[in-house]
């Protein structure tokens, strides 16, 4: 899956020379320049990771980490810092409220998109590692099994896939051609309708009630909403 890359910097030769370095790797990228456009961003389009800058105007990008991090929905996606603020207290500052790496201007593109690299395969293993629990469902991504109310949920691979998929982003809607692509090995052979016959099953099988996570957003696709489960 493409990662989504999102570059908080007010320095527009700096923002477009990390777009740029970043898009020739493989990475999707967002970009904003300031607290406002950061934020729009990352609750339309929850991003994989975040590159901050510490000096931005209004509010600075230590106080947009806390925020993040102070916060379920955004809490988990790794940041790092981009920042001419070099001193061994900036770094403790920083490191303290949970970013994940720290790397001061003038860096190199190599170094940067290997750190990258770094933070997101850490990332990754952390949450492979962990339960994800939503009341009495839980999901285990090491023994790729459901349980509901202590009872194992049948589900085949690709409805596995999918719930899996979904539950790593929750609220982050997803076309039907985007569901093909990210969970679907061949999804150059498949129609679109494959993927409503999928999630309906996948309903089905997690019952009444947690069947609702799987919000239909009309014209647009689908998204794993929490929020239904308490409507």
């Amino acid at each position: 899956m493409q990662k989504t890359i999102l570059i908080i910097e007010d320095e527009a030769p700096i923002r477009n020379m990390v777009c740029l370095a970043l898009q020739e790797a493989g990475f999707n990228i967002l970009a904003a320049e300031n607290a406002k456009k950061a934020f729009d961003c990352i609750l339309k389009h929850q991003p994989h990771l975040v590159l901050l800058d510490w000096m931005l105007p209004g509010t600075s990008g230590i106080d947009i980490a806390r925020l993040l991090k102070a916060n379920d929905t955004t809490e988990k996606i790794p940041i790092i810092m981009l920042t001419a603020r070099a001193t061994e207290n900036n770094k403790i500052e920083g490191f303290s409220i949970g970013i994940d790496d720290y790397i001061v201007k003038p860096f190199s593109p190599r170094e940067l998109i290997a750190r990258i690299n770094a933070v997101l395969r850490r990332t990754e293993k952390e949450a492979l590692a962990q339960l994800i629990s939503i009341d009495e469902l839980t999901i285990d991504p090491n023994t790729e099994t459901v349980i509901i109310n202590q009872q194992r949920i049948q589900l085949n691979p690709t409805e596995y896939r999918l719930l899996l998929f979904f539950s790593a982003a929750p609220e982050k809607v997803y076309s039907r051609s985007q569901l093909l692509t990210e969970v679907w090995p061949h999804a150059s052979d498949l129609d679109e309708r494959t993927v409503d016959a999928a999630i309906k099953r996948l309903r089905n099988a997690l019952g009444a009630k947690f069947g609702k996570l799987i919000r239909t957003v009309r014209g647009s696709g689908y998204c794993f909403s929490k929020a239904n489960l308490y409507e």
